[in-house]
Parts: structure tokens; C-alpha cells; sequence
């Protein structure tokens, strides 16, 4: 399966990019193609250039992981794109909410959603 990782990029620490390398390493164990973006976009690319490549191997995936920010402006951009291209989610971190809309809940909906089909 061709999977791509929703995470923080711009300002993330080193503990966690390796807890998403870790993870990345272990999908690829069990036979998966995983797109990381800061270890598979370039990311000296102007941002244009940054989301389409990220749209171009979102597109050729089948599943799309989530480690979701609400700092992230990336991960919302590139969330839209997940939503917009239908694709099937798992979310690995969410941010605790509470009541009302959010963005955490919406993508909470969105798996239980897409499960229920």
C-alpha cells in the first residue's frame, strides 16, 4: 500500500521527526511505500513547488496517514487536499477537543465517517 504521512514539518523538533521516522520505518516493514514529507519533499523548493509535490504522491496513495497540529498551517493546507481527493484516513495523533466544531473532531468524524462505509 502506498501511504502518506499528514505531519508537522516547518518547526518540527528532532524527537519528532523520529518518532515519525520510527513509524515510517515500521509501515515499511510490513511492505507499505510511505511518503514523508520532510525526509521526501524537497524542502528547499519554494512553497508552491513543496505542495505540489506533495499533491502529486497524495494522489498515488491509497490511504493517508495523520499526525495532526492545529500549529501546522501545512498540515491543515495539505488535510484540505486529503478531503478534497476522498482519500481513506487514519489518524495516528490528534489533539484533545472539546465541545464544539474544531479541526481535531472534524478529522475524528472524517475516519469515523469513511469506517462506517
Amino acid at each position: 500500500m502506498n501511504i502518506f504521512i499528514i505531519c508537522t514539518v516547518r518547526n518540527a523538533t528532532e524527537e519528532y521527526k523520529t518518532i515519525l521516522e520510527k513509524y515510517s520505518e515500521y509501515l515499511e516493514s510490513c511492505g507499505n511505500t510511505v511518503y514523508l514529507p520532510h525526509r521526501d519533499t524537497n524542502q528547499k523548493a519554494s512553497g508552491i513547488d513543496i505542495c505540489s509535490q506533495n499533491r502529486f504522491f497524495m494522489e498515488r496513495c491509497e490511504e493517508v496517514h495523520i499526525f495532526y497540529s492545529g500549529k501546522s498551517q501545512g498540515t491543515h493546507f495539505d488535510l484540505g487536499m486529503a478531503f478534497a481527493m476522498d482519500k481513506t484516513i487514519k489518524i495516528i495523533d490528534n489533539e484533545k477537543y472539546g465541545e464544539g466544531k474544531s479541526f481535531p473532531r472534524m478529522i475524528d468524524e472524517w475516519q469515523d465517517r469513511l469506517n462506517r462505509r
